[in-house]
């Protein structure tokens, strides 16, 4: 028996609160990168680490916050823990190489386009992989080519994302490269979710046992809802980032040397400028 399959149960609700949360794990893990290119002599390493776990576990959390509205009317539905533990490690690691590789290769060619591969299909890879911790009562199947399509979508869109935030300069730019993440993330899960059909194996709807979905799903949301907290405060607070990337390239000149374009010499470290009146000009 086919099931009826409703991935809305709470409306618009799950939707928006899982694209959010998509959009907020995009801009911290592409203002992570976007600091490793401002100041070479940063920890690179570090940030790029925090910005692959940052961007991982916003889609997981999208994933999942998403997965809370959906359900199959003739059968109740449950969750593998260790695969859905391993959806989010998969997450983090496939797309932390997408990251790597652009924070360590800047735009050079084919760079964005490559880690955009990478990161869309370790966005797929986290989709289909949390898929198969879902347990009910019934075989799931897929249709092809709307998976196909879903691929499509998460690559295209973490690439131009990638290239956004690496190539256009300015808090807004990465503002509108994480919407364009968490498009990609968003577009991906419910083309996916389009194409999903249950074959139902009998009508258990009221005597499965386990844990509802919101019983078992929140707790473990809970850990990367508050990692993405932690991780947005360091970015809030780190100095390159909080004040902007005009003076990125601004660095003192040595004393004796002229400042470029014409410009007045720094002062030589340890001295003060004279601000008397007899010596302005």
């Amino acid at each position: 028996m086919e099931g009826t399959v409703d991935g809305f149960r709470y409306g618009l609700v799950t939707p928006v609160a899982a694209y959010l949360m998509a959009c907020l794990g995009g801009a911290l893990g592409l203002r992570c990168t976007v600091r490793t290119l401002l100041s070479p002599q940063s920890f690179k390493a570090g940030w790029l680490g925090l910005g692959a776990a940052s961007i991982g576990c916003g889609i997981w959390t999208m994933h999942f916050i998403a997965m809370l509205g959906f359900r199959v009317e003739e059968t109740r539905v449950r969750y593998d823990v260790p695969l859905t533990v391993l959806s989010l490690l998969v997450a983090v690691v496939v797309v932390g190489v997408g990251v790597f590789m652009v924070g360590y290769r800047g735009t050079g060619p084919g760079t964005p386009a490559l880690a955009g591969l990478v990161t869309g299909l370790g966005v797929a890879a986290m989709h289909y992989l949390g898929m198969a911790a879902l347990r009910l009562d019934g075989d799931l199947s897929y249709d092809v080519l709307t998976v196909g399509l879903s691929l499509v979508i998460a690559v295209v869109a973490a690439s131009a994302a990638l290239w956004a935030a690496v190539s256009v300069r300015g808090f807004l730019a990465s503002l509108g490269a994480s919407m364009v993440m968490g498009v990609a993330v968003s577009g991906m899960h419910y083309t996916g979710m389009a194409a999903v059909g249950v074959h139902v194996h009998g009508t258990s709807g009221g005597t499965w046992d386990g844990d509802s979905p919101a019983s078992l799903l929140l707790p473990m949301l809970l850990g990367p809802a508050v990692f993405l907290l932690l991780a947005g405060v360091v970015v809030m607070f780190d100095p390159l980032l909080v004040l902007g990337e005009g003076d990125r390239n601004r660095a003192p000149v040595p004393s004796g040397r002229a400042a470029p374009h014409g410009g007045v010499p720094y002062a030589s470290a340890g001295s003060r400028p004279d601000s008397s009146p007899s010596r302005r000009i």
